[in-house]
């Protein structure tokens, strides 16, 4: 099977980008301080940007730019400008959804590759042949579709205009991301990058005349979140996504950590290549790729409208707390060959005797005990309490930058 799928990944920052890289994604996705939906990601300003395109290229991947907001007509007047350095930096395509920034961008320059949001609610051959006789080269699907409407959808358009879609992450309740509770409750424009997720929240109902009297909406002590959809995952199903036509594989996650995306693309670049070189493989390793990508904090996972309609089991109705059975303990800097020491970056608490797995992004993963940790200055510590506390240990085996280390969870010990 030589059939290309393209792995794509979320890149919040630069070093969510090299993580994503590195533990292999084909392209990533990200966004400047302007024109995109992420408003709450850390997001490039242009020498982050710079830096992003470079080191991408450098590592055979490539950089899509979302300019994805729904544009009122003060938001064009940096527009051309922003597209023209987007151009400079050879970037590989944006992310457009409304049709006049996608006018202008196009105009600006003509050159530059345009693949059409999901926030376009694409949902038929129809809207895909409008914007491909436009010039649009990728569409992204809406969420809603299942994998029969996107085979559809791909056996009506050329086969050079592609389709991109969502297989793993967060899912919206409102229809592809259109949402006005977070407008509503809090001021806060979910179009124009603030979202503030309210769909997350504990809900209660009234009755008119006894407006002080909350009732769960079903019965728990706790209350009942009614719009928290589980994460989609289509890990299991990827020979389905194949036979609809999809041809680039999206992960959902720029507000997610270094962590959760060097942990799940590295499962679905393992998933697709053993899908790609032999089949059987990777029906017989549909467990390990599930456990892989449950490593990573999640809510349950669904299969989203992919093979029907979502029904009742899709949502969580006690929690919004996400399921984690991993802790994220440190990133490494550097490695000393000589003396077996890593130099690690703490993101997270860990002591003396703890058994660590270190992720690799080039070579297997391996674990052992932590026997031995030193300060900056290379005095002996136990543990490592502060926040990206800079320190060295001794581990067994090579490792390089952006490694990661992982210990189970207290919880789940």
């Amino acid at each position: 099977m030589s059939k290309k799928i393209e792995l794509l990944a979320p890149a919040g920052d630069l070093e969510k980008l090299k993580i994503a890289v590195l533990y292999g994604a084909d392209a990533v996705y990200l966004g400047g301080t302007s024109f995109g939906l992420r408003a709450k990601a850390k997001n490039f300003d242009e020498e982050q940007m710079k830096e992003g395109v470079e080191f991408a290229h450098a590592h055979g991947a490539k950089v899509y730019v979302t300019c994805n907001i729904f544009a009122h007509n003060e938001d064009f007047a940096e527009l051309p400008a922003y597209a023209k350095f987007l151009k400079e930096i050879n970037v590989d395509a944006v992310l457009v959804a409304d049709p006049g920034v996608f006018s202008v961008i196009r105009e600006t320059v003509p050159d530059l590759d345009i693949h059409i949001s999901t926030q376009a609610n694409n949902t038929n051959y129809h809207t895909a042949l409008f914007w491909q006789k436009l010039g649009a080269k990728r569409i992204v699907m809406a969420r809603e579709l299942s994998a029969r409407e996107i085979k559809g959808i791909h056996d009506n358009i050329p086969e050079d205009l592609e389709i991109e879609s969502f297989v793993h992450g967060a899912m919206c309740i409102s229809y592809s991301g259109r949402c006005l509770l977070s407008n509503y409750l809090t001021g806060r424009d979910a179009n124009k990058g603030a979202c503030s997720h309210p769909c997350r929240w504990e809900y209660f109902v009234t009755e008119k005349t006894r407006p002080n009297e909350y009732m769960p909406i079903v019965e728990d002590e706790r209350g009942t979140f009614i719009f928290n959809s589980k994460d989609l995952c289509m890990i299991e199903f990827i020979p389905q996504l194949v036979e609809a036509g999809i041809y680039s594989f999206k992960i959902e996650g720029r507000i997610k950590t270094s962590y959760y995306v060097g942990t799940v693309v590295n499962a679905y670049r393992q998933a697709i290549d053993d899908y790609l070189n032999d089949p059987l493989l990777y029906e017989q390793r549909k467990p390990y790729y599930l456990e892989q990508v449950s490593k990573a904090s999640y809510r349950g996972f669904t299969t989203g409208f992919y093979f029907g309609k979502p029904s009742d089991k899709e949502q969580i109705y006690t929690t919004s707390s996400y399921i984690r059975t991993y802790d994220f303990v440190g990133m490494v800097l550097d490695y000393d060959k000589e003396k077996g020491l890593a130099l690690i970056e703490q993101r997270n608490k860990f002591v003396k005797g703890d058994e660590i797995e270190f992720m690799r992004h080039n070579g297997e993963f391996f674990k052992f005990n932590v026997e031995e940790m030193y300060d900056e200055a290379m005095q002996p510590v136990t543990q490592a309490p502060h926040p990206q506390q800079k320190l060295w240990v001794r581990v067994p085996q090579s490792v390089e930058a952006f490694d990661m280390m992982r210990r189970e969870a207290a919880e789940n010990a």
